[in-house]
């Protein structure tokens, strides 16, 4: 059998995933486009209703449907890496576990591929969850797009496509599929954003608990390191020394002053010398931190690091996009 053009992932973590409209929509409308493909759903800890769904779609489909079993849940990142393990397709299509976007927007994203994207991503500008939901995701989206400089709406929609080959070396790990557009673009690969229809959401309305905006917060902090200082620590952890360092400074300077020109003040059993003692260590301590980053970096990595990617090349068989004369 020839390799496929796409290949669609469908994470399942629900036994009511919705399987069988989720592949006929995309074998719909990819057979209208004339691409082939193939489908790989990779069930996250879960079979019930929806392993019997896609067995029978099996039947339907001979030869394009293939299944991955995971023991236990393990996440959209584990899903998308044990799915481009096996797939086939010059493009892979990533879509939740039903069908949130309008299928007619396909075309678009392969269009944008064959323009020169490496990925494309959605914007789901007329959203139709409820209206709780749509200020939390616009919040964080604005909070992503202001500390990482990146230009993107909808980091929240999972109805995405890449190139296989240029995603190909990008580290995926635990909750990092949600920041992959801003990885990927970090990495300088070309990736575009596409107005799409919304069609559905699933999933609970109103506040998340605690723990949630925890990790989500834990999970940006993990990002911005990623992106902005992942080969220079020093920078992150030498800022964040320095500026305790010198609160911890100031408040020191503060209260020796006050003993200097104050002779019944003392130092002892003075919370505010403590403070700016251990603030003034802490600081030091952080930027060690940084210190020991680039040391390990420098002496086990510096050789296999390759910060450029190489976008296209021009070599000597093909003059004409060189721009020679004739």
């Amino acid at each position: 059998m020839s390799e496929p053009d796409v290949t669609v992932v469908v994470p399942v973590d629900s036994p009511d995933a919705e399987v069988e409209q989720v592949v006929e929509a995309f074998a719909g409308q990819l057979d209208r486009l004339g691409r082939s493909w193939e489908c790989v759903l990779v069930f996250d800890g879960v079979r019930g209703k929806a392993w019997e769904r896609a067995k029978a779609l099996e039947e339907r489909f001979p030869g394009r449907l293939r299944k991955l079993h995971f023991a236990r849940h393990f996440g959209e990142s584990e899903c998308l890496k044990a799915a481009r393990e096996i797939a086939r397709g010059a493009v892979l299509f990533t879509t939740p576990q039903y069908v949130q976007v309008d299928p007619i927007e396909i075309g678009s994203f392969l269009a944008e591929l064959d323009a020169g994207a490496d990925m494309v991503v959605p914007w789901r500008k007329q959203r139709l969850d409820p209206w709780l939901n749509r200020l939390q995701s616009a919040s964080f989206n604005a909070l992503m797009r202001k500390i990482n400089k990146s230009t993107f709406h909808d980091l929240n929609c999972y109805f995405r496509a890449f190139r296989r080959e240029r995603i190909a070396d990008i580290e995926i790990y635990g909750d990092m599929y949600r920041f992959l557009p801003l990885i990927a673009q970090r990495e300088g690969l070309v990736v575009r954003e596409l107005d799409v229809r919304h069609l559905k959401e699933w999933g609970r309305a109103g506040f998340f608990g605690v723990g949630v905006y925890a990790r989500r917060f834990l999970d940006v902090v993990g990002v911005v390191f990623l992106t902005r200082f992942r080969i220079k620590p020093l920078r992150f952890f030498g800022s964040v020394g320095l500026a305790l360092s010198l609160f911890g400074g100031l408040i020191l300077a503060y209260t020796i002053a006050n003993r200097i020109l104050t002779p019944d003040y003392g130092l002892q059993n003075k919370p505010a010398f403590l403070l700016g003692l251990m603030l003034f260590s802490l600081g030091v301590q952080v930027i060690g931190f940084g210190l020991v980053g680039e040391i390990i970096i420098y002496y086990t990595q510096t050789r296999n690091l390759r910060e450029y990617r190489i976008g296209r090349r021009f070599d000597e068989e093909s003059p004409d996009e060189l721009g020679h004369d004739d």
